[in-house]
């Protein structure tokens, strides 16, 4: 049976190409809104972070009706970190649209997201974005596309894919360069042509599988997944295959499917749609829910491994419990233990009762976790990222990444001595012949911990740099990442300008006067290799003698405030991060001076 009624599709590009805003049109011009309703900008990105960043993290389902047909979208994130989130999508949809930026062209995430639609078979729409800029190149970048494809080895339907230009900021897409926009029918259309609609056997027994998980403090876990087979009812009977290898008797207890931004209850689904399922707590991405009659699990898309580890432990600061809702172990292992059941990327690993490792994608994949944490109450502390090192026959082997950067030409040595130290090979140099030069590295991923800020600081904040994971190699070495010392604070009390003025000679300061501190804490940045103990307490002694310019006020030099991505880049192998909701602080695993001493002689 073909269900022409229905289309599943993704939405897949590089970071920052358009692919929210395009969702933002198509639910608009779809008459998903009612004509006075406000609708805020990236209204699919709803996650707080999301907003702020301006970036996709997570993977979201909308539909919206077109002539008739339903069209589940799916919005994917762009950044190499959440490939995780793409990559379990894969099997919910039947065809991708890929969007291309008309000036930059294919990005590293294009082809890998891309790589990922070809393995699976989907068909793809290239929708190539942005041609209202006017340094657009619609025409070059749509053959850099088909070199794409067949440097893919794309199957012969696949490198027959239709071409749309779009402006999504506009709302508007053509079928020829040469037409003149007015709204998204053109890209609505391609769809309903190109799209293959779903299939499968509606009398057959049912067959859905888990592509993602939703929560809801009401009814608690929800399975989203496409109906591969057969039909599901409400206050079904069911048994739930787990992904490895285990199988449960189940009921579904509630039934919803997409529309517009929201989920709506239904008695029943079939063959094609894409629906959510409640009321069964145990239920993860990956699993198959089938008839009590006809038990058959689909093998789950494979998903890349894990390339970078982070502790995450319980704080014992002097100031731990004093600003978090959430302090203890258990607190922390279970909210980590909720977070594995959704994040397929992400692995968890016990190391102790008071410490687990969390193994991710990249610094950003793990950051992200530590910020919606923080907001959501925990307290805790992490310790600096380290790569994953694998043994074998030949050796140690560990991680590299395929760097792409593009900085000015005056910039270009600096960035190529900087990665060169970090243990990264140049494989390309192209000058652009607008004063941009691009640049393409293989490195381990270590080299890329702790660089993005040198890198931005080399290139004035006008260099970019992508990366995508390409493979383990042998083991280069040590790679000396940090050339300066911390400034460690002496005591417990709260900053003072007179201390902080003589600190700051010392080096720069991460503080300013009135911030508590403790014995061990780290203050600031020092201006040597090694660490140096400072009193930011000290208070100057008062005396009955006035002289000449004894009232002048202390210059302070302005601190530099490190946001939770610096501090994690700032920290050594024997310094954490301690997170509150209130406060980002750094400090020494050992907060005691004469303990550090002795560790260090040991």
């Amino acid at each position: 049976m073909e269900r022409q009624d229905i289309r599943n599709i993704a939405i897949i590009a590089h970071v920052d190409h358009g692919k929210t805003t395009l969702v933002d049109q198509m639910l608009k011009q779809s008459g998903t809104f009612r004509s006075n309703e406000v609708v805020e900008e990236r209204v699919m990105d709803s996650n707080a972070l999301e907003r702020e960043r301006g970036i996709t993290i997570l993977s979201k389902n909308t539909s919206v009706s077109y002539e008739g047909v339903k069209i589940n979208i799916i919005d994917t994130p762009g950044h190499a970190d959440f490939g995780g989130e793409v990559e379990r999508i894969m099997k919910m949809v039947d065809g991708v649209l890929l969007l291309v930026d008309a000036k930059e062209g294919p990005m590293p995430q294009t082809r890998f997201v891309l790589q990922k639609a070809l393995k699976e078979g989907l068909k793809p729409i290239v929708v190539i974005n942005k041609i209202d800029r006017p340094d657009g190149r619609p025409v070059e970048v749509e053959d850099e596309v088909l070199d794409l494809f067949i440097t893919l080895e794309a199957d012969d339907e696949q490198l027959e894919f239709p071409v749309v230009y779009a402006s999504a900021k506009n709302g508007f897409a053509m079928l020829s360069i040469e037409e003149e926009g007015k709204d998204l029918r053109p890209l609505f259309d391609s769809i309903l042509k190109s799209i293959p609609c779903p299939k499968g056997e509606p009398e057959n027994g049912l067959q859905l599988l888990i592509s993602n998980i939703d929560y809801d403090k009401y009814i608690g876990r929800i399975g989203i997944g496409k109906i591969l087979r057969g039909t599901i009812n409400k206050n079904q009977a069911a048994v739930l295959a787990k992904t490895k290898g285990e199988v449960a008797n189940v009921k579904v207890s509630s039934l919803y499917n997409f529309q517009g931004l929201g989920r709506v209850d239904i008695e029943s689904a079939t063959v094609g749609e894409i629906i959510a399922i409640a009321g069964i707590s145990d239920i993860s991405i990956g699993d198959t829910l089938c008839s009590v009659d006809k038990v058959e699990p689909v093998p789950f898309v494979e998903i890349d491994e894990p390339t970078i580890s982070m502790n995450f432990m319980v704080n014992d600061s002097p100031f731990a419990g004093r600003e978090g809702s959430y302090v203890t172990s258990r607190h922390l292992k279970d909210r980590l233990e909720r977070e594995m059941l959704s994040n397929v990327a992400m692995k968890m690993e016990e190391i102790s009762a008071d410490c687990f490792k969390i193994l991710g994608r990249g610094e950003l994949h793990l950051s992200i976790l530590i910020e919606t944490m923080r907001r959501e109450g925990y307290e805790f502390a992490v310790s600096r990222p380290m790569v994953i090192l694998k043994k074998s026959e030949a050796g140690t082997q560990e991680p590299f990444e395929h760097l792409f950067v593009e900085v000015p030409e005056e910039n270009a040595s600096a960035v190529i001595d900087k990665i060169g130290q970090r243990k990264g090979e140049m494989l390309d140099m192209l000058p652009t012949g607008t004063g941009i030069v691009k640049l393409q590295f293989r490195i381990p991923a270590r080299g890329l911990i702790g660089y993005r800020s040198e890198f931005l600081t080399d290139t004035k904040g006008y260099g970019t740099f992508h990366h995508l994971f390409d493979g383990y190699d042998n083991y280069r070495g040590d790679i000396k990442v940090r050339t300066r010392g911390s400034l460690i604070a002496f005591e417990n009390g709260t900053a003072v300008a007179y201390g902080i003025f003589n600190a700051q000679e010392r080096g720069q300061m991460f503080i300013t006067p009135g911030t508590e501190v403790y014995e061990g804490m780290i203050v600031g940045e020092s201006s040597r290799l090694e660490d140096i103990v400072v009193n930011v307490c000290k208070k100057k002694q008062l005396t009955n003698i006035r002289s000449a310019g004894n009232d002048d006020s202390l210059r302070l030099v302005t601190p530099t405030v490190l946001s939770l991505e610096q501090s994690l880049e700032f920290i050594a192998d024997d310094e954490l991060v301690e997170i509150t909701p209130k406060n980002i602080r750094i400090r020494k695993r050992i907060l005691q001076k004469t303990a550090r001493e002795r560790s260090q002689r040991k």
